[in-house]
């Protein structure tokens, strides 16, 4: 009997996994506003060059704002772009054109007229934000570039948070870590909203994207660690639904405040009130029992066998019937594993690379989508009331394609198909503008989706002993493409195609890499590297041993008596 016996004998999905699973979920509703918050802190106003005293210098020209307005009188100091009626955003005139205060000049032939580059600032428009870093700190223009920098370090944090909680998680416990990531992301994110400078607000960013990565990681793992086999593709995909709500209440939540500091405020500071609850979570007695803490798994075992109402197996499972029948993942468990073991054997190095080209793939191109949406020429709130929406039909759609064709399959069509839409969006005419915002819609939900079906198939596929090293070291990957993914869209100065040809080729490739990944559909979670080689090798299993895993397998082969003895026994206590 191994772990997975274990929990259908103390209730299996029962009253604890609902409470667990749910309490876990939570904080999900605001992971989608830290990914995405960039696109509302850092939306970028209307703007054009300040004047300033264009009242009094319009007055010593016997011309009232009254005669004219505002906009009229600017004609006099800012050219207009010659296929619009806006101002330009980034230059003025060298001396005032009274002459063409009043004048519609669209299209007119103004180039012989010289210009200067913003002396005295911009002037930005209330009317989609009331504030923003890019106003704040006039990120526009030659520093325009910043604002894309400012998400990119913070999706520099979640990397490195990838790296560092993924092999600390291992080490300290997956409880432990959350409760700290909770903690950090409240205080540093609160912090965030009373960043005096640009480089504050950053610093304050990438620490509290390292959090994030800490919450995600461990919440998943906390997740799966505590449910049955045939209850992990269900609580998957409804899990993924909170951030999927998350993104539509960012929108709701922006929309209503429309300043950056205050929305800062608005999606850190209840992690203050998750990581007050977080106490009550239960550690993983997989790992607990892994890293020589039995007596501490046997508590957390009893304690969720009397919530599902089966106080009987308290006497019945003993540290002893416990020990007995994880013989094998204790064994196990003396040894030592780093990313190296990641790479070392033949299958776990196939599962790594192709996981690594899913999760960079996956990452990429959904947020070379996401991370965007002013292009789209809609209400920003409004498309990401859009992107959040279109996220549930895909995820049911993914729910049920995960339960009847399985994680490889439905990995491989997500990302295939979220390629095709993004190709197909290269042939549409930009006269077209519904139809390509359609198609966006639609790729983006193919990308979420296929993000719902590699967490799951990572945590499934990655055994106990090196579970969190693994999805920190395969979602290192996945934080390299959000981060290089807005700096691709500078590409189209090139060709206005080439960003999509480059998204869509990345989910391709990474389509067909899925389609050699092992499939893990009512699979039991391996517990070692060994139960990885042994059950998806397709070769016979042969070990090549180090020095180490061989006085391991010694101990082990010298203890198989004993073990069999022990099941025996630990079957009659039960």
């Amino acid at each position: 009997m191994g772990f997975s016996d274990i929990l259908d004998e103390i209730g299996g999905f029962g009253r604890f996994q609902w409470i667990h699973v749910t309490l876990l979920s939570i904080p999900g509703l605001l992971m989608a506003s830290q990914n995405l918050l960039n696109n509302f802190t850092a939306g970028i106003p209307g703007h054009h060059c300040a004047i300033p005293n264009i009242t009094q210098r319009a007055n010593d020209q016997n011309i009232t704002v009254e005669q004219l307005g505002t906009d009229q009188l600017l004609r006099a100091f800012i050219p207009q772009d010659k296929s619009s009626s806006k101002f330009t955003k980034c230059t003025r005139y060298v001396e005032p054109q009274w002459h063409l205060a009043g004048t519609n000049m669209t299209g007119a032939n103004i180039t012989d007229l010289e210009t200067e580059s913003c002396q005295d600032g911009w002037t930005y428009e209330k009317k989609e934000f009331i504030s923003t870093i890019v106003s704040e700190w006039d990120l526009v223009c030659k520093l325009r570039p910043l604002k894309q920098m400012s998400q990119t370090i913070y999706m520099g944090g979640v990397l490195a948070g990838a790296i560092i909680f993924g092999g600390l998680s291992d080490k300290f416990g997956r409880r432990a870590m959350l409760i700290w990531s909770y903690f950090q992301l409240a205080m540093l994110g609160t912090f965030t909203a009373l960043a005096p400078s640009y480089l504050a607000y950053c610093t304050f960013r990438f620490l509290s994207g390292m959090a994030v990565s800490g919450i995600i990681l461990n919440a998943v793992s906390l997740k799966v660690e505590w449910i049955p086999t045939k209850a992990r593709t269900l609580v998957g995909t409804l899990s993924s639904f909170f951030f999927t709500f998350g993104q539509m209440v960012l929108a709701g939540v922006a929309y209503s405040l429309k300043d950056w500091r205050y929305l800062h405020v608005a999606v850190c500071s209840p992690y203050f009130v998750f990581f007050l609850y977080s106490w009550w979570y239960s550690e993983s007695a997989r790992w607990l029992l892994l890293n020589g803490r039995s007596v501490e798994a046997l508590k957390h075992i009893h304690r969720v066998a009397r919530m599902n109402g089966k106080p009987e197996m308290v006497e019945k499972i003993t540290l002893e019937v416990l020990e007995s029948h994880m013989k094998k993942e204790l064994q196990s468990s003396k040894s030592s594993y780093t990313a190296y073991d990641l790479l070392r054997r033949p299958v776990m190095r196939r599962i790594s690379i192709c996981l690594v080209a899913v999760w960079f793939s996956t990452s990429f191109a959904y947020y070379g989508l996401a991370m965007d949406l002013q292009k789209f020429g809609v209400n920003i709130y409004t498309m990401q009331l859009i992107f959040g929406a279109v996220d549930f039909p895909a995820k049911l759609v993914a729910l049920a394609m995960l339960s009847f064709l399985g994680r490889r399959i439905t990995q491989s069509t997500c990302l295939i198909m979220s390629s095709v839409v993004i190709f197909a969006n290269i042939f549409i005419s930009s006269e077209y503008q519904t139809v390509r915002t359609a198609l966006a819609v639609l790729g983006k939900g193919f990308t979420s989706s296929s993000f719902t079906c590699v967490y799951l198939f990572t945590g499934e596929l990655y055994p106990t002993v090196i579970r969190q090293t693994g999805m920190g070291f395969a979602s290192t990957m996945s934080r390299i493409g959000s981060m290089g993914a807005p700096a691709v869209l500078i590409l189209d100065e090139v060709w206005p195609a080439l960003p999509s040809m480059v998204y869509g080729g990345a989910a391709l490739i990474a389509g067909i890499f899925a389609l050699f990944l092992p499939e893990t559909l009512n699979v039991p979670l391996p517990e070692t590297v060994n139960d990885v080689e042994e059950k998806w090798s397709k070769k016979p299993h042969v070990q090549k041993q180090t020095e180490k895993e061989s006085v391991a397998l010694k101990d082990m082969k010298d203890g198989r008596e004993e073990c069999e003895d022990g099941k025996t026994s630990g079957l009659n206590a039960l």
